[in-house]
């Protein structure tokens, strides 16, 4: 669909993007948009305490296990997936991932852009996916970047919430209502079954983000909210 409009994901890695975002990219899939999932690591080292806890484990099979969990969760949601395989704990950005992720911005051409916090000192992958996010992000916008197609805009960039807000310098600064796609979330989240332990933690932190919504002026009919955190000013001609 070529008048079709993007969402463009960075996931440091396999299961961020559900626990984060995974609201925000149903709700968008719904009404229409194309939204693309771009997945730097299968997390296959850090955080696949389940699936290491069987016996015989390997690295690779670790790999198989979190790519079939993300793409069937991504499935759920109504996005696309890929996978670029940069390692993890610590996850390497090569030249070529980043001339890959300039091509995705020029040809997405996304109206907004979601991705880590800057700072977490629990996961130095997440703010490397931040970090690689925001400098790709400048590079398709360059004339003289050698990269196929149209350069990029300006799409705002919005930083996911991260496990423990209080200790990466974050706040939420957006509260999106994502309770009309509440179950479409909830059942991505159980397609992560290496990490099962996080299933009622991000259920519960739905309902408080929730509930913080509607006190802040959101409708009464709010149940879940997923917060946000704004890289660049909102452009405006009226504040309300």
């Amino acid at each position: 669909m070529p008048d079709q409009k993007s969402v463009l994901v960075v996931s440091a890695h396999a299961a961020d993007f559900v626990w984060r975002a995974g609201g925000a990219i149903a709700l968008y899939a719904s009404r229409g948009y194309r939204v693309r999932i771009l997945c730097l690591s299968f997390g296959e080292r850090g955080e696949s305490q389940g699936a290491w806890k069987k016996p015989g484990m390997t690295i690779e099979r670790v790999k198989e296990i979190r790519r079939a969990e993300s793409t069937r969760a991504a499935s759920i949601l109504g996005a696309e997936i890929r996978f670029f395989d940069s390692g993890d704990y610590p996850i390497v950005v090569s030249q070529e991932t980043i001339d890959a992720m300039v091509n995705e911005y020029r040809e997405l051409q996304p109206e907004f852009v979601l991705t880590h916090s800057f700072a977490d000192p629990y996961n130095p992958d997440h703010p490397t996916a931040n970090n690689i996010t925001l400098q790709t992000r400048v590079y398709a916008q360059a004339l003289g970047y050698p990269a196929p197609g149209k350069p990029l805009e300006a799409p705002p960039v919005f930083l996911f919430e991260p496990h423990q807000p209080e200790q990466c310098d974050w706040k939420p600064q957006v509260l999106l209502d994502v309770t009309s796609v509440w179950e479409t979330k909830h059942k991505s989240m159980e397609s992560m079954e290496a990490q099962t332990h996080l299933w009622e933690y991000y259920t519960d932190l739905g309902k408080r983000r929730g509930t913080q919504a509607v006190r802040n002026g959101g409708a009464k009919t709010i149940k879940y909210a997923e917060a946000f955190q704004r890289v660049y000013p909102q452009v405006t001609s009226e504040l309300s």
